[in-house]
């Protein structure tokens, strides 16, 4: 069963954008918490957007300004529109909820390119 599938990820000139789609299977959507991820070759994975609750959302210090998280809990879809794209944005970008992070369940990720 796949649980997590991310899309919407390409190669992209800095300044661009790209909105990445997230749907989650049933057992693993969870409106406590959905975040988004990268991980760029050779460094960790880190937190870049997250929301929870009624809505409030956060973010990683390095995307401020320039990204933005979403959600349908209806259809179970989580959504991050991504503007003024950097070259230091390259990453496969994850999506998860705390429940898929807690079980260590992960999609395939999408790969985001940001160059010229």
């Amino acid at each position: 069963q796949v649980h997590l599938e991310e899309s919407g990820g390409g190669l992209v000139q800095p300044g661009g954008s790209l909105r990445l789609s997230c749907a989650a299977s049933q057992s693993i959507f969870s409106v406590r918490s959905m975040g988004w991820y990268r991980q760029a070759p050779g460094k960790e994975r880190e937190l870049v957007a997250r929301i929870v609750g009624g809505g409030t959302t956060d973010y990683a210090d390095s995307v401020k300004g320039r990204f933005s998280i979403s959600r349908n809990i209806v259809g179970r879809m989580v959504y991050l529109q991504m503007n003024s794209l950097k070259p230091e944005d390259t990453a496969v970008y994850y999506c998860n909820s705390d429940l898929g992070f807690t079980k260590g369940v992960w999609g395939q990720g999408t790969q985001v390119t940001v160059s010229s």
